[in-house]
């Protein structure tokens, strides 16, 4: 990846050159040259620290960070081979002694040996020094590699976020010719950022074009107004003007339909919380030595998770919270803790699974867990005799039974509890429509969790509307590693290939087939490919005893290759399962295809998934759609990415009927979801959102505000790093910002620290009701537009209680003047951030004062 650049163009010319290897050439003969004056650099300097270096010059390629080695240690693997074959040094600065310990046993995967954390040997440093991004000296013949180019945005930071009725913003990425919708002009096509210059001063805008010659220019800063168009269908919608105001008569038709559902909605939300439920009160104790018990430490995400939930049970009306979380990520202690307290107070719980396999798992994970505390837990499925599910279904009758598991099995009518106070269920999307409408009934007779990797949208769409509460695990498991994932065309030397490198390290590999009527003979055709291979047969159609003994079987290692259909799609976890070959992947869907990804890469090892498709087919647009998606969210927590490009690629017409689906194409799905809020908001007397929506603050200082090319790469990244730093709301949010900044990219130059101080200042005063922020004759001016400012009586307190620099301007229009003599408008800028926080403060005081 970072060899000679004449090799490079060589073998990019040849076509031998890596993906990754493309994007990392140079691409400004000022930093080569740069590079150039330090030829020569000890390993010791590197170890230390003391480069030398700046980032900007010495990182002279583009393409590091996420589209450098992400989820990519065989390009790694091998670049370290050739690099070394050719006398090359290598450096490795990981960050941190875990993450280099990490790296070392994922590329001994590949028979890449790194000496030990903070150490260097035959030519190669592995250190847990930090350093911004990767680069190469050439001339010195050596390479440098940091965590970033490895992990890229998996080693981002958790943020902490109250999730709880919010809406989620659209996770899909935003890319030149997509069609976008703008709060406030409607639909228009994006394309890209552009640099402007004004008196010396630059910054950067989003470009987009609407109908005709129209074109609108919008500050970085103000990203949070623009949102993705999706629509209803796959068709490309009409563009809006900016001066006919066709966009606001459109809306205004969306609203009036919008109405009855509002009602329909909050009538909905109204009659959950009038129905009485039981409180159930905390049992401290037990609960305590219950989590002692736990093996493993919670995330951050799994302690608020489990607040949150049992919050939820102690209040005195029905719980309906979903808690998503991708594979692996803890959504059954956060569940087990729930079943805890019902368990304590009296009452049953009915944990529901979408298959019997997956009910023997959790049955497995639920006995170990409570084996010592006084509960007893039980499953029902085929699995057992009917003799023995009767006696179980009978106890569970009498209150002899305080947890059973099953699948839809437990909704049938001879299943009752003799008092049932929690309904747990995994995958609901996996579930028929009659059995979710047993299940949505059950909802206002007794607490629900329903646990998620990937939500369906309809169930994502009510938790934006807040109609049911969510919770979110997102914080990755410790010691695991994003799967790699390749699709490609069905050939059986590849087959034989990633089936015999998975054997060689003891590993087992699941190999999904789903045509149940030939398995057999493909399972014989399997054998003679891969003969040294002990291979099992698993499906549906089987008989429950046999299907259950292979199953058994190959968890314990007795087989190397399970060859199955979907059965083992939700929740199956064998730790040394860590190649998945999915034969005619064209043929699922994206959650189905993130799902089954999901069954490898649940242990320290690097775990494979081959998407493959047989060459002689022509795949659909929406099956190239869904096939480019999972092979581009490879990283951690990707689940809501998926959600929402599985939306994406099938539109939202089939979550709403007929006519609201032309809704959805006039306005597209995030200008709707917020339109329903907004309804709903309405609906129950509630208009303070129209000030928060309406009020377009604009920050007009004379200061440099945009990211430099060479700080962040890449248009993807650049757009995802603005969306971030226009969400900007409080203190905490622009410290968590600035520090993902520094993990990810280095020490930010002034211009960036410029761009997040402008973001953090435009919401203080959108916060205060100010339109425009300006300077002039030493003073910060904020014109306050008299619609939005909540209190004219509060902000006059509140300004006297504040500080003296406060005053303000009499005339067509009132402003807030912070007076700053002898500043630049940067200094102001930095000076009148605190100062507006405090005001706020103080606004807030006087108000819970009276």
């Amino acid at each position: 990846m970072l060899g000679f650049a004449s090799d490079l163009e060589q073998a990019i010319s040849r076509g031998e050159a890596t993906q990754a290897q493309q994007g990392l050439l140079y691409t400004s003969d000022e930093a080569e040259d740069a590079l150039r004056s330090r030829p020569v650099l000890t390993m010791q300097e590197l170890l230390r620290g003391q480069m030398g270096l700046q980032p900007d010059l010495a990182v002279a390629m583009k393409g590091t960070g996420l589209s450098g080695y992400t989820g990519r240690y065989a390009d790694l693997a091998r670049d370290i081979v050739s690099w070394r074959a050719n006398g090359w040094q290598i450096a490795m600065l990981m960050g941190s002694a875990t993450r280099a310990q990490r790296v070392r046993t994922a590329l001994n995967e590949f028979d890449v040996a790194l000496p030990e954390p903070d150490s260097d040997a035959d030519g190669i440093a592995l250190s847990s020094v930090s350093f911004s991004r990767g680069f190469m000296l050439h001339d010195a013949g050596l390479a440098v590699i940091t965590d970033t180019d490895i992990f890229g945005s998996e080693r981002r930071r958790a943020r902490q976020r109250q999730y709880a009725g919010e809406r989620i913003e659209a996770f899909t990425d935003l890319r030149e010719g997509d069609y976008v919708v703008h709060e406030d002009h409607g639909v228009g096509i994006y394309h890209g950022t552009v640099r402007l210059q004004s008196e010396g001063i630059f910054r950067d805008y989003l470009f987009i074009q609407y109908r005709g010659n129209d074109k609108l220019y919008i500050p970085v800063d103000q990203f949070d107004r623009v949102q993705k168009y999706i629509g209803a269908g796959g068709d490309a919608p009409p563009l809006n003007d900016l001066t006919g105001g066709d966009w606001n008569r459109q809306k205004k038709k969306v609203k009036a339909g919008l109405a009855k559902l509002a009602i329909d909605l909050v009538k909905l939300y109204a009659a959950r919380q009038a129905i009485p439920g039981y409180a159930f009160p905390a049992w401290d104790d037990w609960e305590r030595q219950f989590a002692e018990s736990f093996e493993y430490e919670l995330t951050p995400d799994q302690e608020r998770a489990i607040e949150e939930t049992l919050d939820d049970m102690a209040k005195p009306v029905n719980m309906d919270r979903l808690l998503c979380g991708d594979v692996g990520y803890g959504k059954t202690e956060v569940a087990m803790r729930a079943a805890l307290r019902c368990v304590l107070n009296g009452k049953q719980v009915a944990f529901l699974a979408p298959t019997t396999i997956l009910v023997q798992q959790h049955y497995r994970t639920l006995r170990k867990r409570f084996e010592d505390f006084p509960v007893r837990v039980e499953f029902v499925s085929r699995f057992r005799t009917p003799k023995q599910n009767r006696e179980v279904i009978a106890a569970a009758r009498a209150g002899q039974v305080d947890i059973l598991i099953g699948t839809h099995r437990l909704l049938s009518k001879d299943v009752a509890f003799q008092n049932l106070g929690l309904l747990v269920v995994d995958e609901e999307q996996r579930f028929g429509v009659g059995h979710k409408e047993r299940i949505k009934s059950m909802k206002g007779e007794v607490d629900v969790l329903t646990l998620s990797a990937t939500p369906i949208p309809r169930t994502l769409h009510m938790s934006m509307v807040g109609v049911r509460d969510m919770s979110l695990l997102e914080t990755p498991p410790e010691e695991r590693f994003p799967v790699q994932t390749y699709v490609t065309d069905y050939h059986e030397p590849l087959i034989r290939d990633a089936l015999m490198r998975e054997m060689s390290r003891s590993g087992q590999v699941f190999f999904l087939y789903n045509r149940v009527r030939d398995i057999e003979r493909f399972a014989s055709r399997l054998r003679l490919l891969v003969p040294e291979a002990r291979i099992a047969v698993a499906h549906g159609q089987m008989p429950e005893h046999t299907l259950e003994d292979i199953m058994m079987d190959f968890y314990e290692g007795a087989y190397d290759v399970l060859l199955s259909s979907t059965i083992i799609e939700n929740g199956i976890d064998v730790p040394n399962a860590n190649t998945l070959i999915v034969y005619d992947a064209d043929h699922f869907g994206l959650s189905q295809l993130y799902q089954l990804r999901g069954r490898v890469g649940r242990s320290s090892r690097v775990a494979y998934a081959y998407f493959t498709v047989r060459p002689d087919r022509v795949l659909t647009e929406t099956a190239e759609k869904r096939l480019s998606a999972i092979k581009e969210f490879t990283e951690f927590g990707a689940g809501f990415r998926i959600a929402m490009r599985d939306l994406e690629i099938r539109g939202a017409g089939n979550m709403f009927g007929p006519e609201q689906s032309g809704q959805v194409s006039v306005v597209g799905y995030d200008m709707y979801v917020k339109m329903i809020e907004e309804a709903v908001l309405e609906a129950k007397g509630d208009f303070s959102f129209q000030r928060d929506r309406e009020l377009e603050t604009r920050v007009e200082l004379k200061i440099s505000a945009y990211l430099p090319d060479a700080y962040v790469r890449g248009e993807a990244q650049r757009m995802e790093v603005y969306k971030r730093i226009a969400m900007i709301r409080t203190r905490q949010d622009r410290i968590e910002v600035l520090d993902e900044l520094i993990d990810r990219f280095g020490e930010p130059a002034v211009p960036v620290t410029n761009l997040v101080s402008v973001a953090h200042l435009r919401s203080l005063a959108r916060a205060i009701g100010a339109d425009l922020v300006s300077a002039t004759d030493g003073y910060l001016k904020l014109r306050l537009n008299a619609q939005y400012v909540a209190d004219p009586h509060v902000l006059l307190a509140a300004m006297t209680a504040t500080d003296q620099r406060f005053s303000l301007s009499s005339g067509r229009q009132t402003s807030l003047l912070i007076k700053l003599p002898r500043m630049s408008e940067a200094d102001m800028l930095e000076a009148a951030i605190p100062l507006l926080e405090a005001l706020i403060s103080a606004m807030e005081r006087h108000q819970q004062a009276g």
